[in-house]
């Protein structure tokens, strides 16, 4: 579920086409739909489509771009703050696999009035916050966001299977013993919002309920600072920030400083990314699995950089490359948020949009950062329906189509430590974006 920043304005077509298969954010089709012909394709709540019109696996909001990974080293600020937040992938309501999630705290800002949110899916594909207002205690009052038109702010955000609508609201979110204070949240489907603009609700389905979106909410924690960046606060884009009043909403610009926001860039310390461990799996799958999400790089001894192959990413799109079976998709992304590996490969049988050979098959690929630094990578592709078939939720080997990209979902994250380091941001491995693994 990756953006590219609304700096970059091009070709909305390639986008909406690049998207179809990518898992992500609200995860994919459920165990009947994805054995069934035509079903539709995996959904992807952590890919909004931005204004540049292509996805990418990260969604990038810098307001410039970022110095390389390559960077020499830099000095990380060190901390003892309790940084480890409990993830796992569990039977949810929808019955959908490899849903990765967690729990948020979040206050209204500077109280100790709060509520605590389960059903949170954790996405490296994606920035900022999203919660369903029916998920919220009506007591919890979060302060409304004003756009710069001075009228309430609402953002509409795109990903590739739907989008979300809802109120800007700050909220004080707590993670683990980190607090990201008066951060710009997502509020969906807020009922003080007037209805969803045309534009937005044109953009696919409408991930407004939790079924929609099988979960809660979204905590995008991906390789940016906010969900657009530099193009929305110099313009009024169309599908993302708006100003409502008197029952209608128009397009506004958004300060970077007021937009959605990844919560982690706003923690006191330990704020240059996040390290995703979760355990290996068994080929047939797990009925559920707890891992952990531990915040920043290099800023304590939990989070060290250790022997890890650091892959800088692309500043503008957080895009890497990938090098498989001959052919090179630079359009790559590493995304928590979709539920499956998906990518080209006509050699095997489908069912539905996803990948179903007679046997498990080994495969292997080339990771390649924007510097040249590569990371070889071995994975497995079973049949989905026997998957599906098995009852259990954490399928290390479950994959589907894609066409002219690699997305290195869910499945990768199984037996991998996995860091993903914010634009900008000092760490020992020189300034973000990447990922390391």
């Amino acid at each position: 579920m990756r953006n590219l920043t609304c700096v970059l304005i091009t070709a909305i077509v390639a986008a909406s086409a690049m998207m179809s298969g990518c898992g992500g954010g609200g995860g994919s089709n459920d165990s009947t739909s994805a054995a069934a012909p035509g079903a539709s394709s995996p959904t992807a709540a952590s890919a909004p489509l931005t204004s540049s019109g292509a996805s990418a696996a990260s969604a990038p909001a810098a307001a410039a771009p970022a110095q390389p990974a390559s960077a020499p080293a830099n000095t990380v600020a060190q901390s003892t703050t309790p940084n480890v937040l409990p993830i796992t992938v569990a039977q949810i309501a929808t019955g959908t696999r490899n849903m990765l999630q967690t729990s948020v705290t979040i206050c209204v800002p500077g109280t100790s009035t709060c509520q605590t949110i389960s059903n949170i899916q954790v996405d490296t594909g994606s920035q900022g916050l999203r919660i369903l207002a029916s998920a919220l205690d009506p007591t919890l009052a979060l302060p409304s966001v004003t756009s710069s038109t001075g009228t309430t702010a609402a953002s509409c955000t795109v990903f590739g299977s739907g989008y979300t609508w809802g109120s800007v609201r700050t909220a004080d979110v707590h993670l683990a013993g980190e607090v990201a204070a008066a951060t710009s949240i997502q509020v969906i489907a807020d009922p003080a919002i007037p209805a969803v603009p045309t534009d937005c609700s044109n953009s696919g389905l409408p991930m407004l309920t939790a079924t929609a979106l099988r979960s809660n909410g979204i905590l995008g924690v991906g390789p940016f600072s906010a969900d657009c960046g530099s193009g929305c606060s110099a313009a009024a884009l169309p599908r993302w920030y708006y100003g409502c009043s008197s029952g209608a909403c128009v397009a506004a610009a958004m300060p970077v400083a007021q937009q959605v926001t990844n919560p982690i860039s706003r923690f006191a310390t330990d704020n240059n990314g996040l390290v995703i461990d979760l355990p290996a799996v068994a080929a047939t799958g797990a009925a559920s699995v707890t891992g952990t999400m531990t915040f920043g790089i290099g800023s304590q001894s939990n989070n060290l950089l250790g022997s890890a192959q650091v892959l800088p990413s692309n500043s503008m799109t957080g895009f890497v490359s990938t090098v498989f079976q001959g052919k090179t998709y630079s359009t790559s992304f590493i995304d928590s948020g979709s539920n499956g590996l998906f990518f080209p490969l006509s050699s095997v049988p489908t069912c539905g949009f996803w990948f179903c050979p007679t046997a498990v098959q080994s495969l292997a690929a080339t990771v390649a950062g924007i510097n040249g630094a590569t990371s070889n990578v071995t994975f497995t592709m079973g049949n989905a329906t026997s998957l599906f078939a098995s009852g259990n939720y954490a399928l290390s080997n479950l994959a589907g189509t894609a066409s002219n990209y690699f997305d290195w979902g869910l499945p990768f994250f199984f037996g991998r430590r996995i860091y993903t380091a914010i634009e900008a941001s000092a760490t020992p491995a020189g300034n973000g974006p990447y990922y390391a693994f």
